[in-house]
């Protein structure tokens, strides 16, 4: 027999929420193994096999929250946040099915791919992990992911997530504004992914305290982490002598991840890439790992795996 829930919905959230063409209910629906009864006051929500009416109910919940504060989410919104796991049949065997951690909309965030969950048991048993793959394979998000979880779990006292500001030449001087507007170009990709986990007012705690700090790779020189969480994003764009500064900066009880592609090095021609060679040289070193992406992982829309795979194969 189904279940049935009804849930408290006025009807000017229902229509604020449900998105165009009711794109949002349709979403948790194929999500979460339900249908969404609309037509009368409220929701009911019928459970199918496997579904989950609590995990329908805590998205809900803080759909409502959002949108009675202004902040209404798109269902392409609502599928990033929600972040369905895509099992892996290779003979290898399955992707585990252990949650990362919780997003804001309670959600929990899982590894997607078989490189994701090579990514997660590398940082459980290293210290410094490699990253390299193409853009939309996962690699910042998980990172970051992994990043807050360990802070939440009180394993880091801080989070640092750093990265070259390769176009302003790492001087940012003649930018306009202060320091904040200047480098918030470059680091709005990170912020972004924060955002998407963390409630605003706890992220605003953490900056507030320093327990999270994201800062361009220019701003590091002579610090020495301890108990932190480094990301060092867009790692190709480093020079090696730039890579050897940041890997340097590592204190006791700390973890780095270094994520790149180095198929998109945007430094003056002639010059080496930090990643690149970083990732020769110090390949072997037990607590170093290195995971590779690969254009299959890419997560974005289908065509992105044909687009990189066309490239790759014209570089060939």
């Amino acid at each position: 027999m189904s279940e049935i829930q009804r849930y408290s919905l006025s009807d000017d959230l229902k229509r604020t929420i449900s998105g165009d063409n009711e794109t949002v209910f349709r979403l948790l629906e194929s999500r979460f193994c339900v249908q969404i009864q609309t037509r009368l006051p409220g929701l009911t929500v019928v459970a199918r096999e496997n579904g989950d009416i609590s995990g329908v109910f805590a998205v809900l919940d803080q759909l409502k929250l959002a949108a009675t504060h202004g902040e209404v989410l798109s269902s392409r919104q609502v599928e990033r946040l929600l972040g369905p796991v895509e099992i892996d049949e290779s003979p290898d065997g399955a992707i585990p099915g252990t949650a990362v951690f919780r997003n804001r909309f309670g959600v929990s965030v899982f590894a997607k791919t078989k490189a994701q969950a090579q990514l997660v048991k590398a940082v459980e048993k290293n210290d410094v992990i490699f990253a390299k793959g193409p853009a939309g394979t996962g690699k910042t998000f998980l990172a970051v992911t992994l990043a807050v979880a360990s802070l939440e779990r009180h394993e880091a006292e801080r989070i640092c997530l750093v990265r070259p500001a390769v176009e302003a030449g790492e001087s940012l001087g003649y930018l306009p504004g202060d320091l904040k507007e200047k480098i918030a170009p470059y680091l709005r990709p990170i912020h972004d992914s924060l955002a998407e986990l963390l409630p605003a007012e706890k992220l605003r705690r953490y900056e507030e305290a320093g327990a999270i700090e994201v800062a361009p790779l220019a701003y590091m020189r002579g610090r020495t982490l301890k108990r932190a969480f480094i990301i060092l994003d867009e790692a190709q764009n480093t020079t090696p002598e730039q890579m050897k500064m940041f890997l340097t900066r590592l204190g006791p009880h700390s973890k780095a991840i270094i994520t790149g592609d180095a198929t998109q090095v945007d430094l003056a021609k002639g010059q080496k890439s930090g990643l690149v060679h970083a990732m020769k040289i110090l390949k072997g070193i037990p607590g170093i790992a290195q995971v590779d992406f690969a254009a299959t992982d890419v997560l974005r829309h289908h065509l992105v795996k044909d687009i990189l795979q066309a490239y790759e194969q014209k570089d060939k």
